[in-house]
Order: structure tokens, then C-alpha cells, then sequence
């Protein structure tokens, strides 16, 4: 399938993919618009459940712990939900997903409105994470098809990490300008609303969905597991790195800037994270790499490692934010280069599936930071809950180190990988 992208392959332009002609590709935009509204809930959803349940429950460990429980459910739900995109198309599971989503934020809010006990937040908790409409992996999985055989790939790799990271920027802020200038259930009350307006519309474009079981193409693949191709599961490990960070930071950040009396500046440091990230999105994006994505992700993943270790050594806010700059600055190239070795393992009738595995590592990997890293500030000394970020990227490097060699297609084209070693791989290509 030849790529939709307006300029043509042999132009001197399409050997510097950039943000203007990938933002020309014909159709790009019927799903890009509708995808950003409907991605926004998903940046609200953990800080609006918090702000809620503290509200209700007077306690930030019982808010914690059901937004954890939410994330949790997300994680372990979301790679099925990418199978069934990929087996059904992504109308037939985001109509129901979204509507599932709605009517289970709304019961969660009803009952820690009315004072319900924590064991009913946490059954109302596990639906509402499971029905997150994974509207990012869907949005990759467009440009897969879109771009097939494409330099412009990286670009849209990057340009979605960018999209994702202004994302987590505006969707909590709104949602605290909500819960604290409005009413606490405001901002679960329209991340319910944005979600069923915003997955509905995005699921109204049915042109530039991935054909179901044929992953863009005209011949019908098997249908296997994402999780069976070996390259999967160490971006799977290097994706719960990530997610450490993130839920590492989000703690931390917080308790030492209440720990040098300066709670507001909580975030202003977490907003110059952020923007590392989206500084550091853009330029990869921007960039016509000749690196293969391999040595880019080892390279890239040890400068995280090496950067996420020196942050429990910051003793002022200065240098906690020139670190949390270069630790911003190292994510954005790891996310990218895994989303993109995903288009070179996996074939792409899986494809929605393998997005959405690394997508709920990086929640997995926060859910998991958030309360370990509470749990070190609460028992330890202040910055402490730094040493998660530092263990989480120091044990997925080492993973991804020892079985870097499983990053490398198959050379015989795309496979998914059977699990037995005497049986041979499905070719796809």
C-alpha cells in the first residue's frame, strides 16, 4: 500500500519529513481533531478522582488508592481492548467503550458524593479504568496506515508524544480549575461528558480506521497476540521505566516543594519537566534520523537512567528543576523510538494491540511509582521518593541492554513471533 502522504517519495522533501508535510497527509486531519478532544479525559481522569474522593473522604491515601486502583484497571484492560480494535475495528469498540466509560465515571462520582464506603469507590474504580477508550494507540495505528513504508513515521511518532505531553498539560490543569473553582465532581462530571462527545465523534471517522483483521492492507493476517512478538515485551519493560518516572516525579515533586515551604511551586517544577518533554518531542520529530531506532532507544534510554539517578541529589529547587529538565528532555526520545519500533516488529493488523500494551505500561509503571514512592516520603527523608524514577529506568535499561537483540525485525519482513522455537514465523510483508 503506497503512502497517502501528498509529496512524493522521490521529492527532495520527503527525505526531511517534517511536521508541515506530515500534517499534509491527505485525510490526517478528519482524525487528528476529533482524536485531541477525545484523548483530553484521559489526562484528567487520575487528578479529578483525587481531588474528589479527598473531598468526600478527608484522606489523600484513600483518594490515592482509587485513582490507583483506576490506573491499574486501565493497564490490564487496554491491550484487550486494542485486540478487539484490530479484530473488529476500532467504531465497534469505542461506541461501547466510551458509553461504558460514561456511565461508570458517573456511578464513581455518585458514590463518593454520597458518602459510599471505600470498597464500593474501589468496585466503581475497576469499570471506569477498564473502559478508558485508548484513543492514542488508535491515533498511531491511523498514521500506520496512512504513512505505511513512510519516512514520515518518526514524525508521527514525535508529533503524537507531543500531542500526548500537551495533553497531561492542559487536561489536569483543567481539571483542578474545575474541582476548585466549581464543584469537586465537576471535574469527573465532564471528563465523563468529554469522553462520550469526543469517542464518539472520533469513532463517526470511519475512513481512516485500519481495516479489521487486515491491518491496512488487502490480505487477511492471523490473528496473534502483540505479546507474542518477543520485541513487544521488552518495550513492554522499557515502557513501565517511563511510567515509573512519571508517577515518581508527580510525588516527589509535590512533597519537596511542601518540604521548603513553597507548595505552589509544585507546578511550576512539574510544568518544566513537561516542557523538556515537549521540547525534546518536537525536535526528534524534526529531525531526519539516520541512527537505527535500536541504537537511538539504547542511547536515548541510558541518558534517562543516567538523569532520573541524580534527582534524589537535588538539594535545591534550582537545580531540581535543571534535572527535571534533562530528565524531560531524554523521555520524549525513548517514547518515540518505542512507538516506532512497533511499525517495523509488529504486523499491522496487531498493531492497535501493541500500542496499547505500551500504553498501559507507562500507566502500570505510575500506578506502581505513585504509591511506592508515597510510601518512601511518608517512611524516609524528603526526595526520597526520587530513588523510584532512579530504580524504575536502571532495571529496564539493564533489560533492554541484555535482549536488545529482540528489537531487530526479522529480516525476511515482519513477524509475529509463534513462541516455539521450531515453528516458523508467520510472514506478513
Amino acid at each position: 500500500m503506497a503512502s497517502t502522504v501528498t509529496t512524493s517519495k522521490d521529492s527532495p522533501a520527503a527525505s526531511r519529513p517534517g511536521y508541515g508535510q506530515l500534517l499534509r497527509t491527505r485525510g490526517a486531519w478528519t482524525f487528528l481533531l476529533p482524536g485531541f478532544a477525545a484523548r483530553q479525559p484521559f489526562a484528567m481522569l487520575t487528578i479529578s478522582i483525587v481531588l474528589l474522593v479527598q473531598h468526600t473522604t478527608g484522606s489523600y491515601g484513600a483518594a490515592g488508592a482509587v485513582a490507583a486502583v483506576t490506573g491499574v484497571s486501565m493497564a490490564v484492560f487496554a491491550p484487550y481492548s486494542g485486540r478487539l480494535a484490530d479484530r473488529h475495528g476500532q467504531r465497534a469498540v469505542l461506541v461501547p467503550g466510551v458509553l461504558a466509560h460514561t456511565l461508570s465515571g458517573l456511578a464513581l462520582t455518585a458514590l463518593a458524593l454520597t458518602d459510599a464506603p471505600l470498597w464500593a469507590l474501589f468496585a466503581a474504580a475497576v469499570p471506569t479504568g477498564a473502559s478508558v477508550p485508548q484513543i492514542g494507540p488508535m491515533v498511531r495505528a491511523r498514521w500506520g496506515v496512512k504513512l505505511k513504508g513512510s519516512p514520515l513515521m518518526t514524525t508521527a511518532a514525535a508529533f503524537e508524544s507531543v500531542t500526548d505531553e500537551l495533553t497531561f498539560v492542559v487536561g489536569p490543569l483543567l481539571a483542578t480549575a474545575l474541582c476548585t473553582a466549581v464543584d469537586p465532581a465537576a471535574g469527573l462530571v465532564t471528563e465523563a461528558a468529554l469522553t462520550l462527545v469526543g469517542g464518539l465523534l472520533f469513532a463517526a471517522q470511519k475512513a481512516t480506521q485500519p481495516r479489521p483483521g487486515r491491518g491496512g492492507g488487502h490480505a487477511r493476517v492471523e490473528h496473534v497476540s502483540a505479546l507474542r512478538v518477543p520485541g513487544v515485551r521488552v518495550l513492554i519493560v522499557t515502557f513501565l521505566g517511563i511510567g515509573a518516572v512519571f508517577g515518581g516525579m508527580q510525588v516527589s515533586l509535590a512533597a519537596f516543594s511542601e518540604s521548603i515551604g513553597e507548595p505552589g511551586l509544585n507546578g511550576v517544577l512539574y510544568g518544566v519537566f513537561a516542557a523538556g518533554n515537549m521540547l525534546s518531542g518536537i525536535a526528534c520529530g524534526a529531525i531526519a534520523w539516520k541512527a537505527a531506532p535500536q541504537r537511538r532507544l539504547l542511547v536515548g534510554y541510558t541518558a534517562l537512567a543516567l538523569t532520573a539517578s541524580a534527582l534524589w541529589t537535588a538539594e535545591s529547587a534550582l537545580l531540581l528543576a535543571g534535572l527535571g529538565l534533562l530528565v524531560g528532555m531524554c523521555i520524549a526520545p525513548a517514547l518515540i523510538t518505542g512507538y516506532t519500533l512497533v511499525e517495523s516488529l509488529v504486523p499491522a493488523g496487531a498493531r492497535t494491540e501493541a500500542f496499547t500494551w505500551l500504553t498501559g505500561a507507562v500507566a502500570l509503571g505510575q500506578a506502581a511509582a505513585v504509591t511506592a514512592a508515597g510510601q518512601l516520603e511518608d517512611r524516609l527523608w524528603d526526595g526520597a521518593g526520587f530513588l523510584v524514577p532512579m530504580a524504575g529506568t536502571v532495571l529496564a535499561l539493564g533489560t533492554l541492554l541484555a535482549l536488545r537483540s529482540r528489537l531487530v525485525p526479522d529480516a525476511r519482513g515482519r513477524t509475529v513471533a509463534r513462541g516455539v522455537g521450531h515453528r516458523e514465523p508467520v510472514a506478513v510483508d
